[in-house]
């Protein structure tokens, strides 16, 4: 059985615009000029890219695994 916990990355952002969003859905504070939730979703724009980038690592890391192991890599095509 594949561990891919690297995969619950993917969730973050989904939690930082959906599931925090009334929170901070507050037009005080004013940081750097910009109201409070205008910030907060800058901050999630910023942060999926870093959440996508540690998943693939995370996937590479596994395949690097498997293939030390003599497993069968993640996404093998057959050739």
């Amino acid at each position: 059985m594949r561990r891919r916990i690297h995969v619950l990355w993917l969730g973050v952002p989904y939690l930082l615009y959906l599931g925090v969003l009334p929170l901070v859905n507050r037009v005080r504070p004013v940081v750097f000029g910009l109201p409070f939730l205008f910030l907060w979703l800058l901050i999630a724009t910023l942060f999926t890219p870093l959440a996508i980038w540690m998943t693939w690592r995370g996937d590479q890391r596994l395949r690097q695994r498997q293939d030390a192991w003599g497993g069968e890599a993640l996404g093998a095509r057959d050739e």
